[in-house]
């Protein structure tokens, strides 16, 4: 296997090789350009040994001119090499070189030795664009990238003060030769009048470059201007090939590039910070603002007239909860570990503590966030009290009403009928009939007596439940009371006048008033049945159900008991109507106690028996729906019971997570994410319960004995889960970014932590100041009081007394390690200005990227020594005030 150090990976050289491997056809204008540019730079190297090659593919054949180049290169000694003319010492020679490619960490695939002493011109051209890479791009640096990525970032630097340059490959970006020229004459502008260069001309400009190049720096010439201008995309390996040569020819320079790179490094950190503390105050304004706009919502608790109004107030707080709050959780805990991000980057840089606005912090937000929750959890509880208040009121308005109707409907033309003086003309017989009459009625008037006390006290309930339109049925219930006063008095006025003329009766018919007195209770019986069987009724579970049913099976077994009775009354109704047919009675053919009738006694029964299967049916269809509501209690506890005790337990494993040592930091990152991966996968779970948790807030269901778990607690829990993975793996990053930026071991990691967790005595992942001390001193720091102090400010700079652990390894990693300092910047600054203890704002822009020269001249303060210049500038204290040693 190769050095991981030398080169960025194996899959970079795999891809190169599956490269040749698609080029197998290799297009011919790029075969023409590599056998060139190839050719040219391998004898580059060979002529130091005194020799070169004619022909790519037949010189290298025996393998002794290819182990040569590959001892001038490398400057090693390969293996003596075969000298007989045989094909066996040939293959010898050249898989010699070949198992030194290898060792040097480049993996060679489908190029054998074979291919090569036969002479493939395919495979030979393969094997030199390796052999050029690892020797000639691969250790090619630029910043942070490497090889053919560091290369063109070195072309795009340095060509980046020239207009009418535009490198983004390395190959149409080269056509018109601008590019080669520019990077002559920024190095060696003596050489080329670059002003006088075309565009429009990219044959002279390429021959220019060529010519300029091999005559004054030492560069062959790998090229041909009518290949590369004459082909639609020139060849990317002889382009590369050829302008590494210019790289290394200029490698020189790289002195003040590297300092401009320091610098530009501090100065991209500072701008970095500065957009990461600017992002924070923003997303911290805009998540306050909408927890201010949102709490008011929350707690008005105005309630609506109607359960529409109700049940849209309830999906709107659902649609608060299902789609506009998760994304603010998201933003609360980005928003965290942001925070905790930037304090790191900060403390790694050597930066001040970053202290938000005022009212911005981390523990305002927390607050404010605490104040929500607050009151969506009373608003929830308050909206479904809302509710079955307004399903109560809707109920018992229904029953008032038809009750008044029913009421109502039997006092129609009772106040005319107590006020005819009938009595005064009427016949002996007519008066005792009118008397018997008067008495049934009051037997009538008796057995309403509980509906008027039903419907005062509906109306009286309806008020103390604050119905909307209590002042109707105030009205109405009061103009129902004084009725039945006007009907009381009425009905005693009469029955004195009629037992004033009783002396003057001598008959009545018997028969009649037991009809009248029989039929009045049944009749009443009946209508009361009717009012019972059609009246609504609201239930919460299968027991009430259950008793429902089991009160209209009694009441059914009743019926054979009432039918007898309904036969007698019809008898004595026939009875009547024998007799006035035998003796010829003279009578208008209607009862003269009761205005019931046979037709409407038989009339009523028939509707009994209409509504008793109606109201089987009724209770059947709710039996089912307080089974499916049954259903849906157990399908949510048989969930919530399972998913409760799991995020418990993935809090749990969490926590230990978090203070155990298994592995390296990328071990346990990796499986942090991996358990963040799993936890994530769970959601679904989550979306399902929800799911069965409106199925059973739409079927309003309020109670759930299968399950101490509600809603709110798994959300809540979720919600935890997710946040303390996220933080968990924010902090593991934070210490591999302390360990890398520091330089510290996994062993003194290790180390550190097992100090901080011997001291965590509580296990919650945070020492206070006594045992943080204690520690220390079990370290072999001598602490004094001051010193104490001065380090606690340190990790502990908003004075909560507490150390957590990434302020624990900060400290130590700055006991143990070191990093940039504003001395080293200063010095940065001086190479750039030549030794001068002032810049120039040209000397900035000609070293440093746009952007970066004028966030320093916009930011350095007029130099102001003896030896100060018109526009200089003061690199000194601007350097200082990177660090926070003064202001910037």
């Amino acid at each position: 296997m190769y050095n991981m150090d030398q080169y960025d990976g194996e899959n970079d050289y795999m891809q190169q090789e599956d490269d040749w491997d698609r080029d197998l056809l290799l297009d011919p204008a790029w075969e023409k350009q590599q056998r060139k540019t190839f050719t040219a730079w391998c004898n580059s190297h060979l002529r130091k040994a005194g020799t070169q090659i004619e022909n790519i593919e037949e010189d290298f054949r025996d393998g002794l001119k290819l182990m040569l180049l590959l001892e001038v290169i490398s400057g090693e000694r390969l293996a003596k090499p075969e000298r007989g003319k045989m094909r066996v010492h040939k293959i010898s020679n050249v898989n010699k070189a070949l198992d030194f490619i290898a060792s040097k960490g480049v993996k060679l695939v489908s190029i054998g030795a074979e291919e090569i002493v036969d002479g493939n011109a395919k495979m030979t051209l393969g094997m030199i664009w390796t052999i050029i890479l690892r020797f000639a791009i691969q250790d090619i640096s630029v910043e942070e990238t490497s090889a053919k990525e560091g290369l063109l970032l070195w072309c795009q630097r340095k060509t980046a003060p020239y207009k009418n340059v535009n490198i983004q490959n390395f190959h149409i970006s080269w056509k018109d030769g601008l590019g080669f020229c520019a990077l002559i004459h920024r190095h060696r502008p003596e050489l080329i009048d670059y002003g006088k260069l075309r565009k429009d001309d990219p044959m002279t400009n390429l021959n220019t470059a060529f010519d300029v190049a091999e005559k004054y720096l030492d560069i062959p010439k790998m090229l041909d201007a009518e290949d590369i201008v004459g082909t639609a995309r020139p060849d990317e390996k002889a382009i590369m090939t050829y302008v590494s040569s210019f790289y290394h020819a200029f490698s020189g320079a790289q002195k003040a590039e590297t300092a401009a790179n320091r610098i530009c490094k501090v100065l991209a950190v500072n701008q970095e910070n500065e957009q990461l503390m600017e992002d924070y105050e923003k997303l911290a304004s805009d998540l306050l603002e909408w927890i201010r706009r949102t709490i008011p919502w929350l707690e008005n608790r105005l309630p609506e007239n109607t359960m529409q109004a109700m049940q849209q107030k309830l999906e709107d707080f659902r649609d608060y909860r299902r789609l506009h709050k998760p994304p603010k959780v998201q933003e609360k805990c980005q928003l965290e570990i942001n925070f905790n991000t930037l304090q790191t980057k900060l403390r790694l840089s050597n930066r001040p503590a970053f202290m938000p606005s005022e009212g911005k912090m981390v523990s305002d937000i927390n607050n404010a966030w605490g104040n929500l929750e607050g009151a969506e959890k009373g608003y929830e509880e308050w909206l479904l009290n809302e509710i079955r208040r307004l399903e109560r009121l809707d109920h018992l308005a229904e029953k008032f009403r038809q009750k008044a109707a029913i009421h109502e409907a039997w006092t129609e033309g009772k106040e005319e009928m107590l006020q005819k003086r009938d009595y005064e003309t009427a016949s002996l017989s007519e008066i005792k009939a009118l008397l018997k009459k008067h008495e049934a009625f009051e037997s009538d008037l008796a057995a309403h007596q509980d509906r008027v006390e039903q419907i005062a006290a509906i109306a009286q309930e309806l008020n103390e439940l604050d119905y909307y339109d209590s002042p109707s049925v105030n009205a109405r219930c009061q103009r129902i009371c004084d009725q039945w006063d006007t009907l009381g008095a009425l009905t005693q006025k009469r029955s004195e006048a009629l037992q004033r003329t009783e002396k003057l009766l001598e008959t009545i018919d018997q028969l009649y008033l037991e009809f009248a007195k029989r039929a009045a209770p049944f009749n009443n019986w009946m209508e009361g049945a009717m009012e019972d069987l059609q009246d609504t009724f609201i239930v919460h579970t299968i027991e009430e159900i259950q008793g429902l049913s089991t009160a209209h099976e009694q009441f059914k077994a009743t019926l054979p008991e009432a039918d007898k009775e309904r036969q007698a009354i019809l008898g004595i109704h026939n009875e009547i109507a024998k007799i006035v047919q035998t003796y010829h009675v003279n009578m208008a053919g209607t009862n003269p106690y009761t205005t019931i009738n046979p037709q409407e006694i038989n009339a009523k029964w028939d509707k009994v028996r209409q509504l008793v299967p109606q109201r089987d049916q009724a209770l059947i269809e709710e039996h089912a729906r307080q089974q499916n509501n049954e259903r849906l209690r157990r399908q949510f506890a048989n969930q919530a019971n399972v998913i409760g005790p799991w995020i418990q337990n993935k809090m749990e494993e969490i926590g230990r997570i978090s203070i155990e040592m298994h592995g390296t930091l990328e071990d346990q990152l990796t499986h942090l994410r991996q358990y963040e991966k799993s936890i994530v996968n769970y959601k679904p779970k989550i979306d399902q319960l929800e799911g069965d948790h409106q199925l059973i807030q739409e079927a309003l269901i309020f109670d759930n004995k299968h399950t101490n778990y509600t809603m709110e607690h798994i959300r809540v829990g979720w919600e935890q889960l997710l946040t303390t993975i996220a933080r968990t793996i924010n902090e593991i990053e934070n210490q591999i970014l302390t360990r890398d930026a520091k330089g510290i071991s996994q062993e003194q990691l290790n180390e550190f932590r097992a100090s901080f967790n011997h001291f965590d005595r509580k296990r919650t992942g945070i020492m206070d100041a006594e045992d943080f001390k204690t520690c220390l001193i079990s370290m072999g720091y001598n602490l004094g009081e001051n010193e104490f102090s001065r380090i606690m400010s340190i990790v502990d700079p908003n004075r909560m007394g507490i150390v957590t652990f990434q302020a624990f390894i900060d400290f130590m990693s700055r006991e143990t390690a070191d990093t940039d300092t504003a001395d080293q910047v200063m010095a940065s600054f001086k190479v750039l200005a030549g030794d001068k203890n002032y810049i120039l704002a040209d000397e900035l822009r000609r070293e440093l990227p746009p952007d970066q020269a004028d966030y320093c001249i916009a930011r350095m303060a007029p130099y102001s020594g003896p030896d100060a210049v018109p526009g200089a500038l003061d690199y000194m204290s601007f350097s200082t005030a990177l660090y926070g040693e003064s202001d910037l």
